[in-house]
């Protein structure tokens, strides 16, 4: 899941809380993956939202290595 700006309720924000008391994960915000891929040598393309609460996150090796 990605979690949305501001402070509106979101199934994300909880799962959050979810992930860091069971297994000291995270959920991200889509700033947050795009740094999380760029430190790994690829780049955000796109979130594509879902029906569902999880979106698809596309990513592209950095050939740049901007």
């Amino acid at each position: 899941m990605v979690l949305p700006p501001g402070d509106e309720p979101h199934p994300a924000k909880m799962f959050d809380m979810y992930m860091l008391v069971l297994s000291g994960g995270m959920e991200r915000t889509a700033a947050e993956y795009g740094e999380l891929l760029h430190r790994e040598g690829f780049r955000l393309t796109r979130i594509v939202p879902t029906q569902s609460a999880v979106s698809v996150i596309e990513a592209l090796p950095d050939l740049d290595g901007a």
